[in-house]
């Protein structure tokens, strides 16, 4: 018969593992990022403030609860809740949520955390979880991509200084203001009017340029300028966009292989420890065969 040790620990892993536990547990991180959030207005803080505290120091209670389920579901090695890493996440807020910081210089780290707790819908859900582990999984990718993007801006944030600065220094007088230009027109933000006064020269036109007047050399570049820029949208904003859209394509095909071999791993480790059962049967059959013979 199973111990009462064993019979506690099942009943935690079953609460655990419990969709109305789950579910119940989604609802209340929801209900902190709505608690925080109402926190930001003054007069809802004013009217509300003791019933949000009191409603804030309920969730604390209930989280605290759950990683004690959590632990204890793990039976005699609780040290397995923490190789999660995500459930290393959960534990880190609640203890942080219970550190003395209400009346000291950190108190905006407490507040920072409360907020952090949203993220937590990424631990309570398994499709949310997957999507972070391929975002993960695409880091060094990204960086490459990411690498490669900015050579491409600081190559064009060079030129556009010294072809554009004298008609344009609003948006080319120098290279951190050129890069931050660059990154306007690559996410295609009124990227027109920025290359029409590079067109046309910012004593023609000046939509969407303040102080135009301090251009000390206005002119027009025509037809060079179209190419630099629908040169840089082509290669900044779309050849980059899709490559970065590749990469996480990839890594998401990669997680669902890794997912179905770790399911086919699994099953042949079930099957061989069923087989190796069934082989231990046969043999203790066999062996007491052999008693009944000799007795």
């Amino acid at each position: 018969m199973p111990s009462i040790y064993h019979k506690v620990t099942l009943f935690f892993q079953q609460l655990r593992d419990h969709r109305l536990f789950q579910n119940g547990m989604i609802a209340v991180i929801l209900l902190a990022g709505i608690t925080v959030g109402l926190e930001t207005s003054p007069s809802i803080l004013e009217r509300w403030g003791h019933l949000l505290h009191t409603i804030d120091k309920i969730i604390l209670w209930i989280f605290t609860l759950e990683v004690c389920i959590r632990i204890a579901a793990e039976g005699n090695r609780p040290w397995k809740y923490f190789t999660d890493p995500w459930n290393l996440f959960d534990f880190a807020i609640v203890v942080i949520l219970f550190l003395p910081l209400q009346d000291t210089q950190f108190f905006a780290v407490l507040r920072i955390v409360r907020v952090l707790r949203v993220f937590r819908l990424i631990t309570a859900l398994p499709r949310l979880r997957f999507l972070v582990g391929v975002l993960m999984k695409s880091l060094p990718s990204l960086g490459y991509v990411g690498l490669l993007l900015g050579l491409l801006f600081y190559v064009f944030a060079v030129v556009g200084v010294f072809k554009f600065s004298g008609n344009d220094p609003v948006h080319f007088g120098d290279l951190p203001t050129a890069l931050l230009t660059l990154f306007r027109v690559a996410t295609l933000e009124d990227w027109t009017d920025v290359m029409y006064i590079q067109i046309f020269g910012s004593d023609v036109y000046s939509v969407g340029m303040e102080h135009a007047s301090l251009a000390p050399n206005p002119q027009g570049f025509g037809f060079w300028a179209a190419l630099y820029f629908i040169a840089f949208v082509i290669c900044g904003s779309l050849i980059i966009l899709n490559l970065f859209i590749g990469v996480i394509v990839n890594s998401i095909d990669e997680m669902h292989q890794d997912e179905d071999q770790r399911k086919i791993d699994d099953e042949k480790k079930a099957s061989s420890d069923q087989f190796s059962v069934s082989e231990s049967i046969q043999r203790l059959e066999k062996e007491l065969a052999e008693l009944k013979r000799h007795l």
